[in-house]
This record gives structure tokens, sequence and C-alpha cells, in this order.
């Protein structure tokens, strides 16, 4: 039997407009601790932003998500926080902002394998 991990995620939301208070879920971020595991996968579904915010900056949504995963893996170019452990780019990515790419609370489990739980959160979550 596989050890069982406990982990962390937060889903990331498209917030078009801040003053509406209004998202769709375009990803997740998962960490686990125990196994060195940082990773988020996305899924944006541009008809249900369009609809949401017509005047949507779709490229600015994709623009986002590049962001998390290039600190998800590590790319230094993205600057310092990139170059940091994983505990602290999971701390960047987790805490609030005011762009149009948001993660939402933080919740936690446990895993034997957190790449099939991302998948999992992202089926249950995002699509």
């Amino acid at each position: 039997m596989a050890a069982v991990n406990p982990y962390q995620y937060v889903t990331l939301r498209c917030v078009p407009r801040v003053d509406r208070e209004e998202f769709v879920n375009v990803g997740v971020v998962l960490y686990c601790q125990a196994t060195g595991f940082l990773d988020c996968r996305c899924d944006v579904a541009v008809e249900r932003l369009r609809a949401l915010a017509p005047g949507v900056d779709v490229e600015a949504v994709y623009a986002g998500l590049r962001f998390v995963e290039g600190v998800c893996r590590g790319e230094e170019d993205l600057g310092e926080v990139a170059g940091r452990d994983l505990s602290t780019r999971f701390g960047f990515l987790k805490a609030p902002r005011s762009t149009v790419v948001q993660p939402g609370p933080v919740h936690g489990g446990l895993t034997e394998d957190p790449a099939a739980e991302l998948g999992r959160l992202l089926e249950a979550l995002v699509r």
C-alpha cells in the first residue's frame, strides 16, 4: 500500500470584473510537501468567460495561468519567487491578488498520488 500524504490546493479563478465578484474556475494548484510536489493544471472555458464578461481579455487570462505554471516549475526568469523552495512558491500562489486570475481559499486532503489527485480536482472543480 502506498503512503497517504496530506496536500493543500487552491482553485484558480478568472475574475473579469472584481467589482461584480463573479468568477469562473480555470485551474487548480496542488502542493504536497511530503512528496515534493507542486503543480497546476488549467482548462479555460472561453465561452463561459465570454458569457460572464463579453469583453474579457482572454490573452491576459492565459498569461496569468502561464505565470502560475512557470512558478510551479521554478522558472527563474519569472523572478525571485520562482527560484524559492516549493513551500514558498505555493505560499506566493495562494496569496490573494487583484489580477484577472486569482486563487480561491486553501483546501486540503490526503492522497497516495498527488498528480492523479490534481487531475481529479481539475475534473471536479473546473471542467
